[in-house]
């Protein structure tokens, strides 16, 4: 009954969901090219905002546990399990003050109205899964980044996303660079549940009545730990933390 109820409340939220991407399109390189990086940043909350408005549509409710324990006014390393698009939507809103930045893969650098536009002009890094030599020296480039200007860098070492919410075998190698290059840095593991629901059916239609859910675990600093020491903690901190 769900399924069929969806259909017609898709046709809604995808409606709304385009329309807040072409309209914020052009908005967004204006305030990049009239304005600069902060009205750019801006731009985006605003229409991430409106993006997590369009996901209410569908009964889609969001919580977030711990904001308080993110540390201010240094580098950020967050590292997540990966389900769906709206994990991006959600941290990119609720963790705004962070300037989260992502490691996203390259076909998403084109074609996509705002999507692209702030992956190629706000800070975050496209690789080609497929070229690893290429991927090295970016990633590289986004923890000097970050540790220059303390913002925070995003990575799903998954590498994809979970279809069923069980997640893959973690990849350290972004994760590694990142650390190196960023040495100030905190890692601060995120477990992400049931944003896999949305795309249950596929992506038509939707799924209808989830409640996303981000808990947010104790920051480690990367400067205390041995590197494989800190990847295994951060891996089990965010595996315990997802619920189904």
């Amino acid at each position: 009954m769900q399924k069929i109820i969806s259909y017609p409340v898709s046709v809604v939220f995808y409606a709304a969901f385009v329309l807040c991407l072409v309209v914020f399109h052009p908005i967004q390189w204006i305030c990049l090219n009239l304005f600069g990086y902060q009205s750019h940043k801006k731009s985006v909350d605003y229409l991430n905002f409106l993006l997590v408005k369009c996901t209410n549509l569908l009964g889609t409710t969001y919580h977030v546990q711990n904001r308080h324990l993110i540390p201010k006014n240094v580098p950020v390393i967050f590292v997540a399990n990966h389900q769906s698009l709206f994990d991006i939507v959600g941290i990119i809103w609720y963790l705004r003050s962070s300037h989260p930045k992502f490691v996203s893969k390259k076909e998403l650098g084109r074609g996509i109205p705002s999507v692209s536009f702030n992956l190629r002009h706000g800070g975050s890094v496209l690789i080609d899964r497929k070229d690893p030599k290429q991927a090295l020296p970016v990633i590289k480039g986004l923890g000097e980044y970050i540790e220059k200007h303390r913002r925070s860098a995003v990575i799903f070492p998954e590498g994809t996303r979970s279809r069923n919410g069980v997640p893959k075998r973690f990849s350290e190698n972004g994760v590694k660079i990142l650390c190196r290059y960023a040495p100030s840095a905190y890692i601060v593991p995120i477990s992400i549940s049931n944003s896999w629901k949305m795309l249950r059916y596929g992506h038509f239609p939707m799924g209808l009545g989830n409640q996303l859910q981000f808990t947010i675990h104790e920051p480690m600093a990367v400067k205390d730990y041995p590197f494989a020491e800190l990847m295994e903690k951060t891996e089990n901190a965010v595996v315990q933390g997802i619920k189904n």
